[in-house]
């Protein structure tokens, strides 16, 4: 079930910072191996401390994100969740995500980024140049430089 175009979608995962550095044509590719998922108010999408393996665009609606049972913060239509989980395959998830709103978002599954990746290594090092960047950031804030 298609709920959403390739458009609509590259849009959205060009405002992830992961993609930053993808062009135009790398984002609609990237649109194309996602799934699109409608869930009812109180669906757990991400659950603390478990694996994560998806990367979620929320299009309509609202989640709530807490950690250790408390709520720190609501995240609505154009955000986004779980991005590390494409690129790291230990992680584990930092907070519970859930739909406070019926919700209607997209899913990049790592097994889905990782098949696209093989065939497009110039989006893999793209997003690798991304992560490094970020990686690099929060080293620089960490240490205070």
């Amino acid at each position: 079930m298609q709920l959403f175009s390739h458009d609509t979608k590259a849009d959205a995962l060009g405002r992830a910072p992961l993609f930053q550095r993808l062009s135009r044509r790398d984002l609609v590719e990237l649109a194309k191996v996602t799934e699109d998922l409608e869930v009812e108010e109180g669906k757990v999408l991400a659950r603390e401390g478990e694996l994560g393996s998806e990367f979620f665009v929320i299009v309509d609606g609202e989640v709530e994100v807490s950690k250790d049972g408390a709520p720190l913060r609501r995240l609505s239509s154009g955000e986004f969740f779980g991005e590390i989980a494409l690129v790291w395959e230990s992680a584990r998830r930092t907070a519970t995500v859930t739909a406070a709103t019926p919700l209607r978002f997209f899913v990049l599954t790592r097994q889905a980024f990782r098949s696209l990746i093989d065939h497009h290594p110039d989006i893999e090092s793209k997003v690798l140049e991304c992560l490094e960047e970020r990686v690099q950031a929060t080293e620089d804030a960490q240490s205070g430089s």
